[in-house]
């Protein structure tokens, strides 16, 4: 009796690397489509809250891979959303946190890394 070769050669799924998401959070509309352009040109998912109270939900709702975060908003400014990214009662997020802002004495580059973000790029900026 004679069987057909059994091939042991595992088959291969190929996955295509899942794209990375930045939130971006400004209040003005104009650093957002700048930035959302940059990053969907580099192949990134993007997406956009335009205060602190709508990124905080944004995060909850899906966290992203990058907060890309301005300070001065209105409501709920960009040291208080990291602040409460950072905070123990909601779980000390490890996600990355970059602050955007106009503002730029040291002080403030010192404080917003003592709250928890990872970088602290002034504007104007270079995209």
């Amino acid at each position: 009796m004679l069987h057909a070769p059994i091939d042991a050669t595992p088959a291969l799924t190929i996955l295509a690397p899942m794209p990375r998401t930045i939130l971006v959070v400004d209040d003005d509309p104009h650093i957002r489509e700048l930035l959302v352009y940059a990053l969907e040109k580099a192949g990134l998912a993007t997406r956009e809250a335009a205060d602190g109270e709508a990124a905080l939900a944004s995060v909850a709702a899906d966290p992203p891979d990058l907060v890309v975060l301005d300070i001065n908003m209105p409501r709920l400014d960009g040291l208080e959303v990291c602040r409460r990214l950072r905070a123990p009662s909601a779980g000390g997020s490890d996600m990355p946190v970059l602050f955007l802002s106009s503002r730029d004495d040291e002080i403030d580059r010192i404080l917003g890394i003592e709250l928890g973000a990872d970088d602290y790029v002034t504007k104007p900026f270079s995209p």
